[in-house]
């Protein structure tokens, strides 16, 4: 079963899935729409409850379809879905979710941050927890604006926005509708000013290199499947291009970080590059990236390992094409090294 059909990247992910060599997957899917994208692609589908009435909802076609497998593709039914794991577990059902306590930190960037200082990890940038506008102010300051850009955000959202001296265009702030990403300083007095009560905010630095990800398939202390790949262009709502590279170092600090939060099934950790070289995790996502088909076009089928892994079965050896450049926009376009690109 997949939960949240509607989401983007969905179709990718169950094309995946369909490509599996180790079985032939019978895919139940289940979406609070009935316009769910999704849904054109699955054996069966399912309009389910939101809110309270989704995990009972979920349960019931779960049991009903007979499913072995729940492969939550929505964030937001992670933590409903983690919470009653055992109790789709007692009916033979394995959830891909870590646990309410992984979920925590992973999805909070100043828990996470807090948690990778305090073990001595050096890829957290600098930043700084805020909860009034003059701890806001003070902390941009002593991370060097105007002098150098900064970032802040919602320490649960994924919206980031980019306090620049030179920005010409206004973004309005977390919470609002997102028209840009950047802003002057002074734009934010209007909206923050006045806040009551003002939100609780991260405030750090903003590597200025190139973008990775690293996509994992994980459990307990295993983390059997890693692949990194850059973003050479990115529109979460649209598109992506990238290059999928080896990268040692992102690749182990996205091992030390699952071992860290104990991160089961499957996580995507994003990367930029400081000034400096070194790299800075931007974010941590405790469940499938919806570009993963990326990884798909250069012969890691992650979406079929992570079922696979999930149902206790032992992994075949991954051979990972680096060098593979994708394209997506809502189909990918994959390019093996010195080769034509190919449509999938």
């Amino acid at each position: 079963m997949v939960t949240g059909a509607g989401t983007l990247g969905t179709l990718g992910i169950i094309k995946a899935i369909r490509r599996a060599e180790a079985f032939d997957p019978y895919i139940v899917g289940v979406d609070a729409s009935p316009d769910a994208r999704g849904f054109s692609l699955v054996d069966t589908a399912h309009t389910v409850s939101s809110g309270d009435g989704f995990v009972p909802d979920v349960l019931d076609v779960a049991r009903r379809e007979g499913v072995d497998v729940i492969f939550p593709l929505k964030s937001t039914d992670l933590r409903s879905l983690s919470e009653a794991r055992a109790e789709f577990e007692s009916e033979g059902i394995e959830v891909m979710v870590s646990d309410p306590s992984t979920l925590s930190t992973a999805m909070d960037t100043g828990r996470l941050y807090d948690q990778l200082v305090q073990h001595s990890y050096q890829i957290a940038p600098e930043f700084c927890r805020v909860s009034t506008y003059e701890e806001f102010i003070d902390a941009v300051r002593s991370l060097g604006y105007p002098d150098r850009r900064v970032c802040f955000k919602d320490p649960v959202s994924s919206e980031v926005r980019v306090l620049d001296p030179e920005a010409e265009r206004f973004s309005v702030l977390p919470g609002h509708q997102m028209y840009s990403t950047v802003c002057k300083l002074g734009d934010v007095f209007s909206v923050l000013g006045d806040a009551e009560p003002f939100p609780d905010l991260v405030v750090m630095e903003c590597p200025s290199g190139e973008e990775y990800s690293v996509d994992v398939v994980a459990r307990e202390d295993d983390v059997p499947v890693t692949v990194s790949r850059s973003h050479d262009e990115i529109h979460p709502a649209h598109w992506y291009t990238g290059t999928v590279e080896e990268e040692p170092e992102l690749i182990k600090s996205a091992r030390q970080i699952c071992e860290l939060l104990d991160v089961e099934h499957n996580a995507n950790f994003r990367f930029k590059y400081a000034a400096d070289g070194t790299p800075k995790l931007i974010e941590a996502n405790p469940h499938l990236s919806g570009s993963v088909t990326a990884c798909v076009g250069a012969g890691a089928n992650i979406p079929s390992l992570s079922v696979q892994h999930a149902l206790g079965w032992e992994l075949p050896e991954v051979s990972v094409e680096w060098g593979t450049h994708v394209t997506h926009d809502w189909q990918e376009i994959v390019t093996a090294p010195e080769k034509s690109p190919t449509t999938s």
